[in-house]
């Protein structure tokens, strides 16, 4: 027996939840947990279904597509371990969190490697028997660095990038090989302080709340879809460094969270948002 899960993304019409469980009951399969949601406004239907049985792929979703409105996405995925990569700097929290969240089984995860524009992280990856690759930006023009980065990643094969405080700006070329592939954590909450120094930005600003934003990268600099946000309090006795620290458990909490819903597949993105079922 196996286990999948089915996303269906469509246009919103009378009876379809019935129609998708019962081409799910025609194959034999067994619904282990279903949820769904309209938005209204839109009028598009999303129905996240985990599956249990001996799938035959091809027929189950030619069925669907037969039964589904014009206009419909839909995804069978199998329940394997996704696989991720993920780009570093210097900064060790959010990386650190994942790599104890993978080793522990709390983040069901295989981190095939990590890559890094300096060799700071280097140490600490390894200790958790994973492969680092330094990649020098230095003296290279961006697209070789870049390049040179795809060389290594693109032997791993992964599902998803991860941007663990990695703090250099990707370019178009290199954002539409994985679109909707790479997630990043801002160390803000979006929209507000769009860009670098935003602990610097919210201190000047006099803030009451700072926070953390994952999301999925475009070439639309911190203005890609949102997977998961939250904030703490902070108050005048705060400087833009007390800020930044306080700022380093919210960093890495968001991204394992949102990490989470990606590689078990909750997370629709449609237009230049997400629903989360």
């Amino acid at each position: 027996m196996e286990r999948k899960t089915l996303l269906t993304d469509c246009p919103d019409s009378r009876g379809l939840i019935a129609k998708i469980t019962n081409i799910c009951y025609k194959h034999q399969l067994n619904i282990i947990h279903n949820n769904e949601y309209v938005d209204n406004v839109t009028g598009q239907f999303f129905m996240r279904t985990e599956l249990e049985g001996i799938f035959n792929d091809h027929t189950f979703l030619l069925d669907l597509d037969q039964a589904l409105p014009q206009g419909s996405r839909r995804e069978l995925i199998s329940s394997s371990r996704k696989k991720i990569v993920i780009l570093v700097t210097k900064e060790a929290h959010c990386l650190g969190d994942i790599l104890i969240k993978a080793y522990d089984g709390s983040l069901d995860v295989d981190i095939a490697a990590v890559v890094g524009n300096y060799d700071t992280l280097a140490h600490l990856t390894e200790k958790f028997d994973i492969p680092f690759h330094h990649v020098c930006h230095q003296d290279v023009s961006r697209e070789d660095h870049e390049q040179n980065m795809l060389d290594i990643i693109h032997q791993y094969d992964a599902d998803y990038l991860v941007l663990a405080k990695y703090m250099r700006v990707l370019t178009p070329n290199f954002v539409h090989q994985f679109p909707n592939k790479i997630i990043n954590i801002h160390h803000s909450f979006l929209p507000a302080f769009i860009g670098a120094k935003p602990y610097q930005q919210a201190f000047d600003r006099g803030v009451k709340i700072i926070g953390a934003t994952a999301h999925f990268v475009t070439n639309d600099l911190d203005e890609g879809p949102i997977i998961k946000q939250d904030v703490i309090p902070v108050d005048h006795n705060f400087s833009a460094v007390d800020m930044a620290k306080a700022g380093k458990d919210v960093e890495k909490s968001v991204l394992s969270k949102a990490l989470n819903k990606v590689v078990n597949d909750h997370v629709f993105v449609y237009g230049n948002k997400t629903v989360i079922l």
